[in-house]
């Protein structure tokens, strides 16, 4: 008897909108089969379903009761799903959303893996980057990962920008309770921000092929500033080509897209997966998603 026949299977899912196109559910499952296991992961698309925010209670209490073992959360839902919570573990609750929710003696545990899975790639893609003055665009619930990873990566001084100021207020107020020796500012004009800063990351879907553009006008980019995206749909945004025209240090979504992924799956199957061979799953997650190498988280 081989061992896929005597291992308890695992269930899993994605729970977002327009996530029709997402390389997840063909990373987990493909590493559950690399790893001897059979692993079902499912798509949950709101957009497709005709869901809103106010059907996650309904959502997790399916769930649960079909025996999921967990489930990946995405936009919209990092933030709102955390009132439907029993706990959530450090890092989720600093960062205040969830991206991983794991069902456990009959609890539901948040967790915040794009926080760890954005860390982990900012220090092997550019671990010797100058780190005091760092821009980051976008607050929401990816901002607030990204926020914490910076943080956790020992950048002195966070300069935070959202069309929504209030919502950027609010994450420097939480970030400056856990971080009380960094700085932590709101800024309203990119064009100053960004005039001595380090480094820049792009925090917002803007890039990602159903949301065209830049977040900031090209003409800002310089080649002693850094330049990060976490969208990975397309891998090459517009914001990353242009910097790397103007010979900027670039770091792409990939990293982060594929260490949230390999923490999720140890949290759902209580297996180490193997990240190389993560990376060769997102890599033929493209095809499989998008002939055109498409993909959302």
């Amino acid at each position: 008897m081989n061992r896929a026949s005597v291992e308890r299977s695992r269930l899993a899912g994605l729970v977002g909108a327009g996530i029709g196109p997402s390389r997840t559910p063909f990373m987990h499952e493909a590493e559950g089969a690399a790893s001897g296991f059979p692993y079902v992961y499912r798509r949950i698309d709101l957009e497709a379903l005709g869901l809103g925010l106010a059907d996650l209670p309904a959502i997790l209490a399916w769930a649960e009761r079909l025996g999921f073992d967990g489930l990946n959360v995405t936009h919209p839902c990092k933030q709102a799903i955390v009132a439907h919570l029993d706990e959530l573990a450090p890092a989720a609750e600093a960062i205040g959303a969830v991206n991983t929710v794991v069902f456990a003696n009959g609890r539901r545990i948040g967790h915040n893996t794009d926080g760890t899975g954005f860390l982990e790639a900012f220090r092997r893609g550019l671990p010797d980057v100058a780190r005091d003055r760092v821009v980051l665009i976008g607050a929401g619930g990816g901002g607030a990962a990204v926020a914490w990873a910076l943080l956790q990566a020992r950048v002195r001084q966070l300069r935070l920008f959202d069309r929504d100021a209030e919502r950027a207020r609010a994450l420097a107020a939480r970030m400056a309770a856990r971080f009380p020796d960094r700085g932590l500012l709101c800024v309203g004009d990119l064009a100053s921000a960004l005039a001595d800063a380090d480094g820049l990351v792009n925090a917002t879907p803007v890039g990602m092929a159903a949301y065209p553009g830049s977040p900031v006008p090209f003409e800002l980019l310089r080649p002693e500033l850094w330049v990060a995206d976490i969208v990975y749909f397309p891998l090459e945004t517009e914001l990353l080509r242009a910097a790397r025209a103007r010979g900027c240090r670039t770091l792409d979504g990939s990293g982060m897209a594929v260490f949230q992924a390999v923490e999720a799956f140890r949290l759902f199957t209580g297996r180490e997966p193997d990240v190389a061979r993560m990376f060769r799953h997102f890599e033929a997650a493209a095809l499989a998603t998008d002939p055109n190498r498409g993909g959302s988280r």
